[in-house]
């Protein structure tokens, strides 16, 4: 992102269609935002089994276009020392492939810093979830692809508390940390922000040699922007996610259109060509013979006069040749004559192949012996 964006406070709530929209902006593009937001304190040090499963992590579930935040945190007790690292991409790594592996290993701090006691925690959710937003929102004003968002938490202080967290919840939150207040604007804006964001949380405690307990959690966080809606002159008013789904998705949107129409367009298609078609024969001038109804496929042909092997079916007329035959070629349909006897169409002879047009088609067959006319009406019904 070419430019710092100004940090977003909680917006509106977003409608069914627009989270839908930013799946699909997501779907398109690809690429994570994933924080390994670690607790540095003494009472987490990595042991392990934890060194392992974060490993795993790193190796196993990053994908190629992922931006990765390594976030450590806890309370300074040494000025020089930063209580939590900023979301900025200058920090970021942008996963490429396992090349990258090792480059974000190296920035995990295995190790805890021995400077750095208690977890302020509540100050630690809210950096990282207000720090995420901001992120999709810098991306949404600047019509940039958003992305779906990931936490993998690793620490001993519960998450999720209550503003501010009671003794028995967790008692290391520092003297001096506003999040001790219930009325602070830090206590309001943490929780405005769990309420407000849609997080999915997945927990597996983890113990140390020590025997002490930490938690690995991995919160997911849906494609998710904040709506801000404007009452303008005119009784109208103007929103931020609506157009940006509209710029994101019109071209997008058009293709497939296309491709779904041009999928029907070829099923209906398939479909018309497997259809065999049914044709109703009637002999006008002869009540003695009765009528007849074929089918006829596609690459299939109909024998009128005598029967042939190769034909799909046969219009039985006197005579020991065959006559013509109804030739099927996808959606349209032949007659050919052999010329062995005489066959009008529309009251002309037929001496070459010509194409029928009609759903409803009359045929002469002259015999000569003894003269006849042989009329017959054929009634396609594809």
């Amino acid at each position: 992102m070419s430019e710092i964006c100004t940090p977003v406070a909680p917006g509106q709530p977003l409608t069914p269609f627009q989270k839908i929209g930013l799946e699909s902006v997501t779907r398109l593009h690809g690429g994570r935002d994933v924080v390994l937001a670690i607790d540095l304190t003494e009472s987490v040090g990595l042991n392990d089994e934890g060194h392992l499963r974060l490993r795993q992590i790193v190796e196993d579930s990053l994908k190629s276009g992922d931006t990765v935040y390594v976030v450590p945190f806890a309370t300074k007790t040494n000025p020089s020392t930063p209580e939590i690292n900023p979301l900025t991409l200058e920090t970021a790594i942008q996963f490429k492939g396992k090349a990258d592996v090792e480059k974000i290993l190296q920035l995990i701090t295995f190790q805890p810093d021995l400077r750095l006691q208690n977890t302020d925690i509540q100050k630690a959710e809210l950096t990282i979830y207000q720090g995420l937003a901001d992120l999709n929102q810098c991306r949404l004003t600047q019509n940039q692809p958003i992305k779906p968002q990931s936490i993998v938490w690793i620490t001993d202080a519960p998450l999720f508390t209550k503003s501010p967290a009671t003794s028995e919840e967790w008692t290391e939150t520092p003297a001096d940390s506003p999040f001790r207040i219930a009325t602070s604007p830090e206590t309001q804006q943490r929780q405005e922000w769990l309420n407000q964001l849609p997080l999915n949380q997945r927990s597996l405690p983890i113990k140390t040699q020590e025997q002490r307990q930490y938690n690995l959690t991995i919160v997911d966080i849906p494609p998710n922007v904040q709506e801000f809606c404007t009452p303008t002159p005119g009784q109208k008013e103007t929103c931020l996610v609506s157009p940006y789904l509209w710029k994101q998705l019109w071209l997008p949107g058009l293709i497939l259109g296309i491709l779904i129409l041009a999928s029907v367009g070829m099923g209906i298609k398939i479909y018309r060509l497997n259809k065999k078609w049914k044709l109703m024969v009637n002999f006008d001038d002869d009540d003695q013979v009765a009528d007849q109804t074929c089918s006829l496929g596609n690459h299939q042909r109909i024998a009128i006069g005598e029967y042939e092997s190769g034909c799909q079916d046969t219009i039985d007329l006197p005579g020991a040749e065959v006559r013509a035959y109804l030739v099927r070629k996808g959606e349209k349909l032949y007659l050919e004559p052999t010329n062995n006897s005489r066959i009008e169409y529309q009251d002309k002879i037929v001496d070459q192949k010509i194409q029928i047009t009609r759903s409803r088609i009359n045929f002469n067959c002259p015999n000569p012996k003894p003269p006849k006319n042989y009329r017959l009406t054929i009634k396609i019904q594809k």
